[in-house]
């Protein structure tokens, strides 16, 4: 069961909507994850934008300790503890983001909001994904 949090998520995703919002007005950057960590490798072309793109990272590492600062615990989060599944998880959430072009962050919260096409069933298509995972996990699985 998943415990429902509507303030909490309001808040968090007010925040995310704010930082993006914050990152194209100020540096003309959309607010994708796999965007901003190819800024940071070693392959990226545009060095200016290493400032930025560290300091988005380092933000969000901060979110559980300030968290844990505000209210004196860490936040409540589960992960599998099978390691082959997580393995798995990670490469084709890699192997997605290559192959849509962007990440759930950069497509769902920034692209939608422009009404990009293409981020609208980049979209669709990680929420359709998520909701058959989830399905076959719990009532098949």
């Amino acid at each position: 069961m998943t415990e429902f949090t509507p303030v909490a998520s309001l808040l968090g995703g007010t925040l995310i909507g704010l930082s993006a919002v914050l990152l194209m007005a100020t540096n003309g950057r959309i607010a994708g994850i796999s965007g901003i960590v190819a800024r940071i490798l070693p392959a990226g072309e545009n060095r200016s934008d290493l400032p930025t793109s560290l300091t988005f990272i380092v933000g969000l590492l901060l979110g559980a300790p300030a968290y844990l600062v505000l209210t004196g615990s860490f936040p409540q989060q589960t992960v599998s503890e099978n390691f082959p599944l997580v393995a798995i998880a990670g490469l084709l959430v890699g192997f997605g983001a290559t192959l849509g072009s962007g990440c759930t962050s950069g497509h769902g919260v920034c692209g939608m909001s422009r009404f990009s096409m293409r981020s609208i069933v980049a979209t669709g298509t990680f929420m359709l994904t998520a909701f058959v995972t989830v399905y076959l996990l719990r009532h098949v699985i």
